[in-house]
């Protein structure tokens, strides 16, 4: 199985980078996972984008599903699309299907995303068999409904956290998983109100808690020191760290 980051940005895009976008890879089978905005067009440089066979949104925040806009435009009007046929299958959470109806409803394309895409609203419970890849879910505490996904290849494991505050649902759900992927969006927890996102330390203490055998964090700002951002989460961690870059490719 191999990932590729498209985006790893926070909800504002890195100078020249996008939001959340990963593509698996594994026996010809194409996935996207997550489509936040710029990833389209960072999609388009790692591959031709009628060859992804399912898209899978973890939440339903702008910077994890804008892109399925010019994503949607292009399936209908491409040259390369009609002649390929192309209609993937996209699996989102609850309640997409009325967001994204409301969002392109601005400018009179109320199905845009649903007539270019074979639209599956998933729960939390069900199980995707995308031969080879098996996709499952795990609701986790974010600002809205969001899901980890763990996507499998045979006895090969890749869990992404999405977006989440401290919680123990991704550790189980990770557990000794073969890599591990979440988010570091902030220097400091949230000093008021509800909390929705991790530091890097808090991200290495879960893997920790996991048992994962290897840790990347995602989702984080290009202004943060990255160097101390991977000491935070080696320390709590207890290994080596990956930083999620534009184009970084992972192989389980």
């Amino acid at each position: 199985m191999k990932i590729t980051v498209l985006g790893k940005s926070p909800a504002w895009q890195d100078a020249d980078g996008a939001c959340s976008g990963y593509l698996i890879e594994a026996g010809g089978r194409c996935l996207l996972l997550d489509c936040g905005n710029g990833v389209f067009g960072k999609l388009r440089a790692a591959r031709p984008f009628t060859d992804v066979s399912a898209v899978v949104i973890s939440h339903l925040h702008a910077d994890h599903f804008f892109d399925l806009v010019p994503y949607a435009y292009a399936l209908t009007y491409s040259r390369e699309a009609q002649l390929a046929r192309a209609r993937p299958v996209l699996y989102a959470p609850p309640g997409a299907r009325e967001t994204f109806r409301r969002v392109t409803s601005a400018w009179d394309a109320e199905e845009l995303i649903e007539e270019a895409f074979e639209l599956h609203e998933y729960d939390a419970s069900d199980e995707l068999a995308l031969d080879p890849l098996r996709v499952r879910f795990h609701e986790v505490p974010h600002f809205i409904r969001t899901h980890a996904v763990q996507v499998r290849d045979g006895e090969c494991s890749f869990t992404y956290g999405a977006d989440c505050r401290p919680n123990d649902a991704i550790v189980t759900f990770a557990r000794e998983t073969d890599l591990l992927m979440l988010e570091a969006t902030l220097e400091q927890p949230e000093e008021e109100g509800c909390r929705g996102h991790l530091t890097p330390a808090e991200a290495g203490e879960h893997a920790r808690r996991a048992g994962a055998r290897r840790l990347v964090l995602t989702h984080f700002s290009d202004a943060h020191d990255a160097a101390w951002a991977r000491t935070e989460a080696e320390r709590a961690f207890g290994g080596n760290v990956e930083l999620a870059g534009e184009r970084s490719v992972y192989e389980i």
